[in-house]
Order: C-alpha cells, then structure tokens, then sequence
C-alpha cells in the first residue's frame, strides 16, 4: 500500500545543515541552526544539568510511567517560574498544566485543547513567524490566518498594521499567536506599551491569548522575557500556554515542554486539566520524563537554580555583545538601519533584508549560512568572525 504514499518536501532547516556541514572553507560561519553555540561553536550541556544527571542517576529506583500530565513536580515549578510563584495564576487553582513533548508538543495539545473548546475558531499568527507554527497548528484542522508583525524593508515590527488586522478581522472567540520573547524568526519583539495594547484590544475584541514562550531567559532576562505573559494572566480571565526548556535548560533532544490553560475558574481548570490529559492519552500515551525531571531537579535547589541562572545569563550576555558587534561592524560601513536593528533585536535570531538570491550568494560565495528567508542565528557566530560576517552581508546587498 505504500507506494500510494506521496514525496514529502525536503525539510529547509535540516537540508541547510547538511549544506553547510559539507563545506570545507575554513572561513564558514554556519548561522542556520537554531540552537545555542559557544564562543568555541559547541552546544555543551549546562553545568546544573550535568549535576542533576548525577543526582538522578543516584536516587533514581524506578523507570515506572509518570501518567499522562507528566511529570508533577516539573509542572508546578517550571509554572512558577515563568508566570512568578506568587502569581494569581498560580494561586488561583486557575491553571492546569501538563508536561509536553517539548515546545512543539506543548502548541499542538494548546491547539487541541482550543479546538475542543471551539471548533470553529481561527488561530491568527505573526507574518513571519516560526516555520512550524502553521503545520503543527493546521494539522488540528483549525483555520489559520495572518497579522502584520515585522516589515523586512523597514526592519520595524509593523504595530499599527497588527492592531488593525486584528481589531477589523479577528472574530470572537478567535486566538492569536504571540511570541513572548525573542520572536522567532525576527527576534524583534514588543515593547511593554505595546503589550499593553495589545492586550486592551484582544480583551476588548475578547480574544484568546496563546502565547508561545520558547527563549524565556535569553532575551532581556527571566522575569523581563515572561512580562508579555505575565501581563496577559493578570487581565484576561482565559488563555493558553506552550512553553519549551530546550533552549534555556539546553535540553533540545530531551524534549521539554509544558502546556498550560488559564481557565476562568477552578472547575474550568479542571476540566481543562482532564481534556490535556485525554488528549495527550490519545496522541501518545504520556510524555518522556527524563529531562524533565531534570528541570524539576534544578528548580527545587536553590543552589542548582543559581547555578543554572548564572550560566543561561552568561548565554544571553554572549548574543547580545556579538549583536553590538555585529551592529558596530555594520555602522561602520554606513548600514545604519540594520546595524540598529539587529543591536535591539533579542534572543537568537534576527531576520536580516536579503531576498533568496542573496541568500544563496552568502552561501555558494561566502560560505555564510542562514535560511533563505533571510534568518540567522546569532550564536553561531563568534567574535573573530563579525567583522567578515558584516562585511558578506554588505557584499550580497
């Protein structure tokens, strides 16, 4: 029967990786993956990882299932983390959460969980926003639509076009997709007005806020990457969560994630908490516990939390100098825009005004490596690369 089966599209992500790992210049700067690097270009593992691995491996005495909300400890704390462990969310009985297999497992159960509620629903996403938004969400069968966000030419999030898409299309019931920090692909990400006007106009058109929180940390800061969402738990009576620990607990193959509902009262939390349960039943039994057992394992150590949070500010210290030099490399040659573009933006990615011919240019030319649409990710460089990263850049423009 399976040669009925049709061709499936090469991966874009997975085929530039391969691209790149089959260059033999010694000059190659590899900005396509979008993991962390060193300054030395490895993805090691964190320090508070390691030694809750050794924690675990010593305590651990069973490998019995989790049940199907995964991990609860994991759940309460990571909760707390990033909506603050005094929040009213948290101490409300307001919120249900479940352990997800990683942020991508997170935004499918929210989207499910939002199709149960309401079928008809459309889920309203940033224009660009991460290449799998769309296929993880629209497999649910919900419709998808578009908002302005970010202007290439410009390289300016396109606010007042947001808010009027928004305000004259979206319907009732309807929810949109926000990226809490480091927006993926542009990494340039709303001011704390504009959140807040966001939120009124959402509230007033009474929208649903899913928001996708993936970098937390590795923006501003912990407390600084959750304000969005912090924000919208305070004033809005409903909302959905898909979080992930791949990239601030450096936990990528271990798949983390967490799926959280704000519900109205105690009981619609937990009849949302059932629903999460059930679906995560129906798609795959309950997720894998070790890494987040591990996060767990950090999270109720004062000693390993420290730790931790020292290490992922000396991370998000690292991408915002290389953007400053990055951004000084190109002032110098008078790209004054890009140059104070790419220096605000946050987290790892920024999305730089090239077209896919000036892409492939920086790749077959230079052997520099990002995605055609013209993203890159900023912990790939390093600091002996940036100026002949600026100078490439202004080679294909």
């Amino acid at each position: 029967m399976f040669e009925t089966l049709s061709a499936t599209p090469p991966d874009a992500i997975v085929g530039m990786i391969k691209i790149a790992a089959a260059d033999t210049n010694p000059k190659k700067i590899d900005l396509g993956v979008g993991i962390y690097q060193d300054k030395v270009g490895a993805t090691p593992v964190m320090r508070a990882v390691k030694e809750a691995e050794k924690r675990l491996l010593r305590e651990e005495d069973s490998k019995k299932y989790i049940g199907i909300h995964g991990n609860p400890a994991f759940n309460s704390l990571f909760s707390k983390l990033i909506f603050g462990a005094n929040s009213e969310a948290i101490t409300s009985g307001r919120l249900a959460t479940a352990q997800a297999a990683g942020g991508s497992g997170a935004l499918r159960l929210g989207a499910e969980l939002i199709k149960l509620a309401n079928p008809a629903a459309t889920i309203w996403v940033s224009t660009p926003t991460w290449a799998n938004h769309q296929p993880l969400i629209g497999s649910t069968g919900l419709r998808i639509k578009q908002y302005p966000y970010y202007n290439k030419e410009t390289q300016r999030i396109d606010f007042d076009d947001m808010c009027a898409e928004l305000r004259d299309n979206a319907k009732v019931g309807d929810a949109v997709l926000l990226h809490g920090c480091c927006h993926n692909p542009t990494g340039a990400d709303l001011s704390e007005s504009q959140w807040q006007t966001i939120a009124d106009l959402m509230l007033e058109k009474n929208l649903l806020p899913f928001v996708d929180l993936a970098y937390a940390g590795l923006g501003d800061g912990l407390a600084q990457d959750s304000y969005g969402l912090r924000l919208l738990a305070g004033i809005f009576p409903e909302l959905v969560l898909a979080a992930s620990c791949s990239k601030n607990f450096g936990l990528y193959k271990e798949r983390v994630g967490l799926v959280g509902a704000l519900c109205a009262t105690p009981d619609d939390a937990k009849l949302a908490h059932g629903q999460i349960g059930l679906t995560m039943r129906r798609m795959i039994s309950m997720p894998p516990d070790h890494g987040a057992a591990l996060v767990a394992k950090i999270l109720a150590d004062p000693a390993l939390t420290a730790d931790w949070k020292t290490e992922l500010e000396d991370m998000r210290v690292r991408m915002t100098g290389l953007r400053a030099s990055l951004g000084e490399a190109l002032l110098v040659q008078g790209a004054e825009q890009m140059a104070a573009a790419i220096t605000a933006q946050k987290g790892m990615f920024s999305l730089l005004p090239v077209s896919q011919e000036q892409a492939d240019k920086l790749r077959s030319e230079h052997s520099v490596f990002l995605l055609n649409s013209g993203r890159i990710n900023i912990a790939g460089a390093r600091t002996e690369t940036i100026d002949r990263l600026a100078d490439c850049i202004l080679a294909v423009l």
